[in-house]
């Protein structure tokens, strides 16, 4: 009876060790994030932006354009009566055109 107790007892520890491990290495793995990592080449051709886009402060749809790589904002957002009449908080749709080619 004795033993079995002392059996029980090593394995609980051995579990809890066995997990504190655990919590330690996946605490690691999320402080090491992606972001801190350089851009790789094969990262540049994804999409900048989101298919919604709200403007920022200074924007104008030419830097919209070409941050986002969509040469046809006006033309996919029948709501932009004005292209100068651009304003913070303004929601447009971006259409994404082929992906550019990277320049050496």
């Amino acid at each position: 009876m004795k033993i079995s107790l002392v059996i029980a007892d090593v394995a609980s520890w051995n579990c809890a060790i066995a997990l504190i491990c655990l919590i330690l290495l996946v605490s690691i793995r999320e402080n090491s994030s992606p972001r801190d990592q350089p851009v790789k080449g094969s990262q540049l051709l994804e999409r900048p932006c989101d298919e919604i886009y709200v403007v920022g402060e200074g924007e104008t749809l030419h830097t919209i354009s070409d941050k986002c790589g969509d040469p046809f904002i006006v033309e996919q957002n029948p709501h932009i009566h004005d292209p100068d009449d651009v304003f913070p908080g303004l929601v447009i749709r971006i259409t994404y055109s082929k992906p550019r080619k990277l320049l050496r």
